[in-house]
């Protein structure tokens, strides 16, 4: 074990650079990197469809980002970049990858604000409060089968704090979903407002 909390082996939400000109692209990247392999502590493929989108579309949004890093090198200019574009393709993956993101932030805080709550609540709660309007039938039922499998609570915590105190843990998942939050709110702010798309 390696006593550092996972949000300490990560980078870290609350690192990722906010100018006036938007979130820094390529910092956001690895911190949205970094949370794909917490799918992986959550084990047996629990949300793997969730995983497999959130890597699809950091591809999508680095793909932008490395065609054009000086016009995209924040998340607001890289969806500008684009407007011109017949193809959006780096939009549409930001988009996606926020509702992702989003997802992944709601069931954390759940889990974090009301101890008394197994995994699979907050995950079910995230997930409707986040992307069930966005499925159809079928993808809600692959959710229900894939939010049931979750860890029990006490299982997840044990992987994530990797041999460090739960004190620590707590401390740095606080910093990190509330660095995870104000990237989350300021996208879905910026591209539900400029009329870009929906979260």
């Amino acid at each position: 074990m390696s006593s550092r909390p996972y949000f300490e082996t990560v980078k870290s939400f609350a690192d990722v650079p906010i100018t006036v000109s938007g979130v820094e692209t390529s910092v956001f990247l690895e911190a949205s990197e970094g949370l794909v392999q917490l799918f992986d502590l959550l084990g047996s493929g629990v949300f793997g469809f969730v995983q497999s989108d959130i890597k699809g579309n950091i591809g999508g949004v680095r793909a932008r980002y490395q065609a054009d890093s000086s016009r995209c090198s924040t998340l607001e200019n890289l969806v500008r970049s684009e407007v011109s574009l017949e193809d959006r393709h780096g939009t549409g993956c930001l988009i996606r990858l926020t509702r992702g993101l989003t997802f992944l932030c709601r069931a954390l805080q759940h889990m974090q604000n009301d101890p008394s709550i197994e995994l699979h609540v907050c995950f079910k709660r995230s997930y409707d409060e986040v992307l069930r309007h966005h499925h159809t039938f079928f993808v809600r039922s692959l959710a229900a089968v894939a939010v049931r499998a979750a860890p029990y609570r006490r299982d997840f915590y044990t992987r994530i704090s990797q041999g460090a105190p739960m004190e620590k843990l707590d401390a740095e998942l606080a910093k990190w979903l509330s660095g995870l939050d104000v990237i989350v709110m300021r996208l879905k702010g910026f591209i539900e407002g400029e009329g870009y798309g929906r979260i």
